[in-house]
């Protein structure tokens, strides 16, 4: 029992489990405007395990094909797939589990999210082979969380509003630009191993001032949303917190770089939270 515990903890340990508080608020947030209010209980467990599999298979998508430059790197080098608490035959099994999860729920959901589950798998495995040889691997892990409100208005709605795809916009903006902040501790060591990030090829200050522009898109798109999923002052509210969280953010990374993991993980993940329960407040 202690062994089964603790290689729970090192396959949590793989996928930073705890990190999926970025992508599970807005596809709650696209599964409650699409119903008008709550849901169900048979799709708040869909929902839950279609962000779960999909995230899972992504992360080890990402760290079975990376154990060669994370073993390089003095930040990754203990991860479980580095180490070798996880072995490489663990992490396939593991990442063709969690695919076939995610096929299976979304057969369960409706024919549309079925359709688009193996489309999906595809997006979520691209950022690791994007970042070989393009800089628009922050944009592609940008709209691998972005797909998540757009896989909540199907999973509700059998279709795609449009509502959907702004909001969509703003997170893979969102993502984009706290991931460009997030990467600026791993500059020179792209650099010296010919990665392809795009603070590596910026440098800081033009770094920062893009996810500063990523972040002004994505409230943009999230006041378009709000509009056009026909919201009132609460959802309102959700975008200026939005705002104020955002630059924040800014602030504490431009102070110190050594803030750069609580801006990521801390900030983040209350402004997701935050927003989901305004725009909950606004429904009610």
């Amino acid at each position: 029992m202690q062994e089964f515990k603790k290689k729970l903890r090192d396959f949590s340990e793989l996928v930073m489990f705890q990190h999926s508080v970025f992508s599970l608020p807005f596809i709650f947030v696209a599964m409650v405007v699409a119903a008008h209010g709550w849901f169900g209980w048979r799709l708040l467990i869909l929902g839950a395990l279609a962000a779960v599999t999909a995230r899972n298979y992504a992360m080890g998508v990402n760290r079975y094909l990376d154990r060669d430059i994370d073993a390089l790197n003095p930040r990754t080098k203990n991860r479980p797939s580095v180490d070798g608490r996880v072995s490489g035959a663990q992490m396939l099994a593991f990442i063709a589990l969690n695919a076939l999860g995610f096929i299976a729920v979304a057969w369960v959901i409706n024919d549309l999210a079925f359709r688009l589950s193996i489309p999906i798998l595809i997006i979520l495995g691209a950022y690791t082979l994007f970042k070989r040889f393009s800089s628009l691997a922050h944009i592609v892990l940008g709209l691998s969380l972005g797909l998540a409100p757009i896989a909540g208005a199907v999973a509700v709605l059998d279709t795609v509003p449009a509502w959907s795809v702004w909001l969509a916009a703003g997170v893979t903006f969102w993502v984009a630009g706290f991931d460009l902040l997030y990467s600026l501790q791993d500059m020179e060591f792209d650099r010296k191993h010919g990665l392809h990030s795009i603070p590596s090829r910026l440098g800081p200050q033009r770094t920062m001032t893009l996810a500063a522009l990523f972040h002004l898109l994505t409230l943009l798109f999230w006041e378009l949303f709000v509009r056009s999923a026909g919201l009132g002052i609460w959802a309102q509210a959700a975008v200026l917190f939005s705002a104020l969280m955002l630059a924040y953010e800014h602030w504490l990374v431009r102070k110190d770089f050594t803030q750069i993991d609580r801006a990521f993980f801390t900030v983040n993940g209350y402004l997701g939270f935050l927003f989901f329960a305004l725009i909950v407040l606004d429904l009610l």
